[in-house]
C-alpha cells in the first residue's frame, strides 16, 4: 500500500478514481469556505497488528484486572423499546436481547437419528435422561424478527461458500449442531468428507484428526471445524523431543487460520475455557508475546493473557478483511458453566431439569462477556453473543446423564450441552447475521 492505494490490477482504477473524487471534493469545500477534509493514509508499518512496543502501549489500555463500561456500545440504540420491527435481518438488532419462548416445532432434528454427525457423548436422547423439555424452546430477540431457520435455508445461504468453526469443544458442539440442522438429522451419504483439503487427517497414533470438513454437493457448501483451544500459534520448543513444552504465542493466530483463511466465507472463532493453570500445565504450554516468554509480568495472569489473545485475534482478522471484504468473521462469547457446590472434579453438580427456572429474558444492552465485546470493538469482526442467553438454560447441560446400561460415574458435566439443545440457538443467531 502506498499513498492509500492498493497495488492490485483489479482495484487500481477504482482507487485512482476515489482519490480524484476526494481531491475535487476538497477543492470545492475550500472554495466555499467550508472546513477542509483531511484524508489520512496508512503506511505499511502502521497496518501491522503488532509493531515494536505494541505490548507496552496496549497493556494498560486493554489488559486491566477488569473491563469497565465500553466507550462505544457495541449494542444498537433503539428509538423505542416497545415498538416491534417487522424487518427480517434487521442490521441494528441486538440478537442477545430478548426472551426464550415455547416452540413445539423444536427441536429441528432428532437426537436419536443424527448419529452420522453427533458425538455419542453429547446425544442425551441416547442416555438415561428422562426429561427433554429443554428441547422445545426458541430464542426471540427483542424488537426484531428472526429469519426462518431450517436446514435447506442454511445450505441455500451457504451456496458456493465455506463456513468454518475454529475453537474448543464448545465450538465443536456448535459445528455438530450445524451439521445436524443442515441435514435434518437424517443420514446423508451424499455429503463428502473433504477434510484432506484442509490437512484434517488423523495422524498416526492420534485419537482423532484436528478437525473435520464436509461438503454438500447440491449447493457446493462446506462446513468445517478445526480444534484450537486457544486460537494462538503453538510452537514446540524442543523439536527433537516428542514430549516437549510449547510456546503459546498470544499475539499470533493459530497456523491453520493463516494457511486457510482465504478459503472461508464465514468464520466463527471461540476460546475461553482452557485458560486455566490445569490445562496449561497438562498441555505444557508456556506464554509468549512479542516472540519472548512473558516471565512474571502482567501477562503471566491468564485472564490478561486471554484478553490479549482476544484483542490480537480480532485485529488480525480485521486486517485480513482488507483482502477478503466479502468474508464475515464472528468472535463468539463464552458459553457459561453451571457448576454449583464445586467443580467437575470436586463434587459440583447441575441437577436442575426445570426449564427457565431463573427467568426467560435478557434485558441488558452489553454482553456478559465484556472481554470479547471489548476485543471486537473498533473492528469489522462481529460479536456472536450467546453468554447471557445461555446462562438462563442450566437445565440443558449433560449433567450426570450416562449411556443406557452404564453406571453413573458421579461426575457432572455442567459445561457441555445436550444436543439437540442450546448450541442450536447459537447457530440460529449466526444464521440471522450471515
Amino acid at each position: 500500500m502506498k499513498g492509500g492505494c492498493l497495488h492490485r490490477p483489479l482495484v487500481s482504477k477504482l482507487c485512482f478514481s476515489f482519490v480524484f473524487l476526494v481531491t475535487v471534493l476538497i477543492v470545492i469545500l475550500s472554495m466555499e469556505g467550508a472546513p477542509v477534509l483531511t484524508i489520512f493514509s496508512s503506511a505499511p508499518e502502521q497496518l501491522k497488528v503488532f509493531s515494536q512496543g505494541f505490548l507496552q502501549q496496549q497493556e494498560l489500555r486493554h489488559l486491566g484486572d477488569s473491563i469497565s463500561a465500553l466507550d462505544e456500545p457495541a449494542g444498537p440504540a433503539y428509538e423505542s423499546q416497545t415498538k416491534k420491527s417487522t424487518a427480517i435481518w434487521n442490521k441494528d438488532c441486538n440478537y442477545a436481547k430478548g426472551k426464550w419462548v415455547v416452540d413445539k416445532k423444536r427441536p429441528l432434528y432428532s437426537g436419536n437419528e443424527c448419529k452420522q454427525w453427533l458425538s455419542k457423548m453429547w446425544a442425551c436422547r441416547m442416555m438415561q435422561r428422562a426429561d427433554f423439555s429443554y428441547e422445545n424452546f426458541r430464542w426471540q430477540p427483542r424488537d426484531c424478527e428472526m429469519p426462518e431457520f431450517s436446514g435447506p435455508n442454511i445450505l441455500k445461504r451457504l451456496r458456493h461458500k465455506t463456513l468454518a468453526f475454529v475453537g474448543d469443544s464448545l465450538g465443536r458442539q456448535q459445528f455438530q449442531s450445524m451439521l445436524c440442522i443442515a441435514t435434518g438429522g437424517k443420514y446423508s451419504p451424499e455429503v463428502e468428507d473433504v477434510g484432506w483439503k484442509y490437512g484434517l487427517v488423523k495422524s498416526p497414533g492420534a485419537l482423532r484428526p484436528d478437525g473435520w470438513a464436509y461438503r454438500f454437493p447440491a449447493t457446493n457448501s462446506t462446513i468445517l471445524f478445526y480444534w484450537s483451544a486457544s486460537l494462538s500459534e503453538l510452537e514446540p520448543l524442543n523439536t527433537t523431543n516428542s514430549v516437549t513444552t510449547y510456546a503459546l504465542h498470544l499475539d499470533r493466530p493459530v497456523t491453520f487460520l493463516k494457511e486457510y483463511i482465504h478459503s472461508f466465507d464465514v468464520l466463527v472463532l471461540n476460546t475461553g475455557h482452557h485458560w486455566n493453570r490445569g490445562k496449561f500445565n497438562g498441555n505444557h504450554w508456556e506464554l509468549y508475546a512479542d516472540g519472548k516468554p512473558v516471565g512474571q509480568g502482567r501477562l503471566a495472569d491468564l485472564n490478561r493473557a486471554k484478553n490479549l489473545t482476544l484483542y490480537s485475534i480480532a485485529r488480525w482478522a480485521d486486517s485480513e478483511l482488507v483482502w477478503y471484504p466479502q468474508m464475515k468473521v464472528f468472535l463468539r462469547t463464552m458459553s457459561p458453566r453451571h457448576f454449583v457446590n464445586g467443580d467437575w472434579n470436586t463434587g459440583g453438580s447441575c441437577g436442575n431439569t426445570v426449564p427457565l427456572s431463573n427467568g426467560n429474558e435478557v434485558l441488558q444492552d452489553h454482553s456478559s462477556d465484556l472481554p470479547v465485546e471489548s476485543a471486537v470493538n473498533g473492528t469489522r469482526v462481529k460479536l456472536l453473543d450467546i453468554t447471557a442467553v445461555s446462562q438462563l438454560r442450566d437445565e440443558g447441560h449433560i449433567s450426570n446423564s450416562t449411556f443406557k446400561g452404564k453406571a453413573s460415574t458421579g461426575i457432572h458435566d455442567c459445561l457441555h450441552w445436550c444436543l439437540p439443545g442450546i448450541p442450536d440457538m447459537w447457530n440460529e443467531l449466526l444464521f440471522a447475521q450471515i
